[in-house]
């Protein structure tokens, strides 16, 4: 074996333990707790895996919930006992950063449906004593809101200061700020939309039948037969990763450049710097992340739809709310662009509420939400110091 395949392995072994015993806090819901699902189902008992930054402020007003992406999890600004790295975010959250936590109270967890530690398909059916597979309800993201509440209560705090989220994070953020307005003083729904596009459902649907094409994906069991279908999610990695990038941003940094070599090779193997590119993306992806999960999360964006549940009236969805909303987009985004953003200021323009927005100039793409952007910095820092003198928050 290869010190590389022995790596890969150790960080499958990895992800596999921190998918049913993770290493941080972790919120037990009893059976007297069962988290109601859109399905007509409960999920009961359940746990979510989540951390914690900085410190609750005596009447507890300066709690932020911070909501992970699709292929995120709670470790926003700690480093991943999965992969050793930084958390996603951690240049965006600590000490004298935009969301200062010497100032705010920061909570992340992994959705329900993750592999991350909070119950999702890899987790243990207490009913089998084997892992769900696809015998674990379909979710979707008010789901995962749903559960995200039920920790807010666990840890005593009645009133969120900010929800904040970008992609699928960011519908999350949307969906706080709908199912529970009262305690949401402030939103910040980052590179996200009111619904799924059907050109986004159909990314998903080919990533979905990637995986399930796998002869090894064993109709969702193969954690008990001893197998990974670690190429059919390559392929899904890589066809969702080309949708967090741009064009230009990819001319920028691959152009038509060949990958160690002078000449083309007139075959099959990586001959672009792209090709490398993605190839890598998918294989670093599979060791960290379960395949049914990726199976149920996709789905959960794709059910969503705000205005769905309001005769499609978007602007219904935000009656009456009192709310103060920071939209943010990128301009280079073509996976959730900016119309999509727009979208949702109208609608809370027409519900009358308080509602800024912000387009990003970059040639980064969608995952400009994840990196380092002065001008996205500042926005967020902005945002929360405005709503932090209206809440009282020193």
């Amino acid at each position: 074996m290869t010190i590389k395949a022995a790596g890969q392995l150790r960080t499958a072994e990895t992800a596999r333990n921190e998918a049913v015993e993770p290493s941080g806090p972790v919120a037990h819901f009893g059976p007297d707790e069962p988290l109601r699902l859109d399905a007509g189902r409960e999920l009961s008992p359940f746990q979510i895996a989540y951390n914690t930054y900085g410190t609750l402020n005596a009447d507890r007003s300066n709690a932020i919930y911070v909501c992970h992406a699709l292929t995120g999890d709670h470790h926003v600004a700690s480093t991943n006992p999965v992969t050793g790295r930084d958390g996603w975010w951690s240049s965006i959250i600590g000490p004298g950063k935009p969301i200062d936590t010497d100032r705010y109270f920061v909570i992340c967890s992994n959705v329900i449906g993750g592999c991350m530690g909070s119950t999702g398909p890899a987790s243990i059916d207490p009913a089998t004593g084997e892992p769900y597979g696809l015998d674990l309800p379909v979710l979707t993201i008010r789901d995962m809101v749903r559960a995200q509440a039920m920790l807010v209560d666990r840890l005593g705090i009645d009133t969120l200061f900010a929800v904040i989220g970008g992609s699928m994070g960011g519908m999350q953020c949307l969906q706080w700020a709908v199912s529970y307005p009262e305690r949401v003083f402030a939103a910040l729904p980052i590179a996200t939309g009111a619904r799924h596009s059907s050109q986004n459902i159909a990314f998903h649907e080919v990533g979905r039948q990637a995986v399930m094409a796998d002869p090894d994906w064993r109709a969702g069991r193969y954690i008990l037969e001893g197998t990974r279908p670690h190429k059919g999610l390559a392929v899904a990695r890589m066809a969702a990763h080309i949708t967090y990038l741009s064009e230009a941003a990819l001319q920028r940094k691959f152009g038509r450049n060949l990958q160690d070599r002078e000449v083309l090779g007139f075959g099959f193997d990586a001959d672009f710097q792209i090709e490398s590119y993605l190839r890598h993306q998918g294989m670093t992806f599979v060791d960290r992340f379960d395949a049914n999960s990726y199976l149920y999360m996709t789905r959960a964006m794709d059910y969503f739809d705000i205005a769905g549940d309001f005769g499609g009236r978007l602007g219904d969805a935000f009656k009456n709310t009192r709310t103060r909303f920071c939209l943010v987009s990128f301009s280079s985004d073509w996976l959730f662009p900016t119309e999509e953003s727009r979208a949702v200021v109208h609608a809370l323009n027409a519900a009358a509420a308080s509602v800024s927005f912000v387009e990003i100039e970059t040639d980064r793409g969608h995952d400009a939400f994840l990196l380092e952007e002065p001008e996205f910095f500042g926005a967020i820092r902005g945002f929360l110091s405005s709503a932090a003198r209206a809440r009282g928050i020193g």
